[in-house]
């Protein structure tokens, strides 16, 4: 009798990413082709270079003070499945499902849509039809168009690439992070050397405190004035934090390293180091790129000003920028590189967002699928499962749509998770902790505060989405007590 031999799967990740390569894969989601659109509406909402190099300055300071206490946990839980395990370890089941389960009906799958669609927005300077005014399919619920099929079709092709183990994904992460930092480097620093314009930087210097809204910004507006309207007083902090959407956004999902520890070598040491070195490199150079913008750029008076920040064509400055600095024929280099830098931010939130259903998963709170690795040592159960919720975000909306539908959703949890050091502190004061937040227990206090501000300010100015948001982060308890109920029915006597 001829024995049949079955393929045994693997049961645990292997070890593969170095240093660099989490570094690379910190940076690498975090650049995509944000820094390259939402100035413009960074300007649209505040209307002056002071207030636009606050915003993004703010915002750099904020997300490194995140990641410095992100190092802590990712010290005390080095293992697949980050932000979840940590809100589970510090606070209760429920809190950490909480997250999980907005992580895959919002944060990741509607971050992953963003991007997707913004890349589409680049390629269409390339070839038109793709752009978004393209619309495939209508009717009187929705309307398709080729930038969102387009956007569908690279996580498709990402999803599967992803499939195939930890080693392809890293070996394109590396190469397109390299790419897309020298790329973004090399923008900043001709534009200082070949383009710089002392009017234009001086004009738009004249009153950099003075907050202007476009009106295409403000609630209620119906598309038939353009003018720029003075926000005083406690309006002030409405316009801020809208302008604050995009710019934290686009410094967002730097904490992606954390859900792929378990992959990572030495993952107590380089997790955390990676955080702090990726963030670093990645604010930086997004705070002087503004700069650069400023300083070639001018801010705009109307639409009709087509090249300037606040008014750039389907809102591309960094291609604006580029055509200022290279001349005409340089912008379809510049539009390819922006979709290359894309498509690596992607493929590092593709690779990384499964692993926190396979933690999930592992404990009885997730599809029991996505628990289970491949061939390749990948959870590509889960991987299918996000790409067919992102590829569905992506038809539900624009670019800026999907950011205001995200942002609320994620500082939320931020403010949590960060939380959460400070009552680990309490709660576990004996685990060993091999790195310690930076400047606790100050700093994760003043960003808990920054971030609430702007979490209560994006209730009150930008209530439909925020409000979606929240809705759907509740919608998750009796979810989880329904899976709760589900573990002990299949539980024996």
């Amino acid at each position: 009798m001829i024995e049949q031999k079955t393929e045994q799967l693997p049961t645990h990740f292997k070890p593969k990413l170095g240093l660099l390569d989490a570094t690379m894969i910190v940076a690498g989601c975090m650049v995509g082709s944000g820094i390259f659109i939402v100035s413009s509406y960074t300007v649209q909402d505040v209307g002056s270079t002071g207030w636009l190099i606050f915003v993004w300055v703010l915002t750099a300071l904020m997300t490194v003070a995140a990641a410095l206490s992100f190092v802590e946990l990712s010290a005390l839980f080095p293992r697949a499945g980050g932000t979840y395990i940590y809100l589970k370890e510090a606070y209760n089941p429920l809190i950490g499902f909480l997250y999980g389960w907005s992580f895959f009906t919002v944060i990741q799958a509607g971050m992953i849509a963003a991007v997707g669609v913004s890349f589409s927005k680049f390629a269409a300077y390339i070839f038109p039809s793709l752009s978004e005014s393209n619309i495939i399919f209508h009717s009187s619920f929705i309307n398709i168009s080729a930038a969102q099929l387009f956007g569908i079709a690279q996580i498709i092709l990402l999803t599967y690439i992803n499939s195939l183990g930890i080693q392809t994904g890293k070996i394109i992460q590396d190469i397109l992070t390299v790419i897309k930092l020298l790329m973004l480097f090399g923008l900043i620093v001709c534009g200082f050397a070949l383009a710089f314009n002392k009017d234009i930087w001086n004009a738009n210097w004249q009153h950099p405190f003075t907050i202007m809204r476009h009106s295409s910004s403000m609630p209620g507006y119906n598309g038939k004035q353009d003018f720029w309207m003075h926000v005083t007083g406690f309006s002030v902090f409405g316009a801020v934090a809208a302008a604050m959407v995009g710019a934290i956004l686009t410094s967002d999902s730097w904490y992606n390293i954390t859900f792929i520890a378990g992959e990572v070598k030495n993952p107590k040491r380089n997790v955390g180091l990676s955080l702090f070195l990726g963030t670093l490199i990645v604010t930086t150079l997004y705070c002087l790129c503004n700069v650069m913008y400023v300083a070639v750029l001018p801010l705009g008076h109307s639409p009709a000003d087509a090249q300037s920040i606040a008014f750039a064509q389907d809102n591309r400055v960094g291609v604006v920028a580029a055509l200022q600095i290279f001349g005409a024929k340089s912008a379809l280099v510049v539009a390819f590189l922006i979709m290359l830098s894309n498509l690596g931010c992607n493929n590092g939130l593709v690779l990384s967002g499964a692993r926190v259903y396979y933690a999930m998963a592992k404990d009885g709170l997730f599809f029991k699928s996505t628990g289970k690795l491949n061939k390749a040592a990948v959870p590509a159960n889960g991987l299918w499962l996000q790409c067919l919720v992102a590829s569905m975000l992506c038809l539900s909306g624009k670019y800026g749509d999907l950011l205001d539908y995200i942002s609320f959703v994620v500082m939320l949890f931020y403010v949590i998770t960060i939380g959460g050091v400070i009552v680990l502190r309490k709660k576990k004061p004996d685990l060993p902790r091999a790195y310690k937040a930076f400047g606790y227990p100050v700093v994760p206090i003043i960003y808990m505060i920054l971030a609430s501000v702007f979490c209560i300010s994006l209730i009150i100015y930008r209530p439909d989405f925020t409000i979606r948001g929240l809705i759907i982060v509740l919608a998750g308890i009796p979810v989880y007590y329904f899976a709760i109920a589900g573990k002990k029915n299949k539980m024996p006597d």
